[in-house]
């Protein structure tokens, strides 16, 4: 069971990291994916926060619904992040990209997250073995949903703001040379 246990965080961990390397190959930025995966550790307070309420233990049923967990919620940051991005191509500033990717993308994310929750609903309210998988997806995407819609347009308009006024100054210094 101790060897079970090992394994799973291992694959909790090295999911977390092999998700993060994938989004970076993918967007070609190591920032993007940084804030991507900004929604993992509230997903995970989440998962903490239902099994501690419930008073369910920690179990491989429960980790394995962590896993899943974290698949969904970073599916969904993707989402958003990918669309605010795109926005701000168009060129609106960060500020106004992560509001727009955070109001247009609200209802596919909620949508995403309500059919994983309502699907899991029956398994957590049983009892039976996989009760605690239901309630660690259930606890994970709720917190991860609501960091999904708004710490990480948060988050993102705080770094790109910051990395546009950073090349606004350097154009300046530039043509002042």
């Amino acid at each position: 069971m101790t060897s079970a246990y090992q394994q799973l965080y291992v694959g909790l961990a090295a999911a977390i990291v092999l998700i993060y390397l994938l989004i970076v190959i993918n967007f070609q930025s190591w920032i993007d994916p940084f804030v991507i995966v900004m929604a993992l550790p509230t997903a995970l307070a989440g998962i903490v926060w239902v099994l501690f309420a419930t008073g369910t233990t920690l179990s491989v049923p429960a980790l394995t619904g962590a896993i899943m967990c974290m698949g969904v919620a970073t599916a969904n940051s993707i989402l958003v992040i990918s669309f605010a991005r795109e926005r701000m191509e168009a060129g609106l500033d960060a500020m106004a990209a992560a509001f727009e990717a955070g109001r247009s993308r609200f209802r596919p994310v909620l949508m995403t997250a309500l059919a994983m929750v309502i699907g899991m609903l029956p398994m957590a309210i049983e009892p039976g073995q996989n009760t605690p998988l239901g309630r660690a997806v259930i606890g994970g995407l709720i917190l991860a949903t609501c960091a999904t819609l708004f710490l990480v347009p948060t988050i993102f308009s705080l770094v790109h703001g910051r990395s546009r006024a950073a090349d606004r100054a350097d154009a300046a210094t530039v043509s002042l040379h």
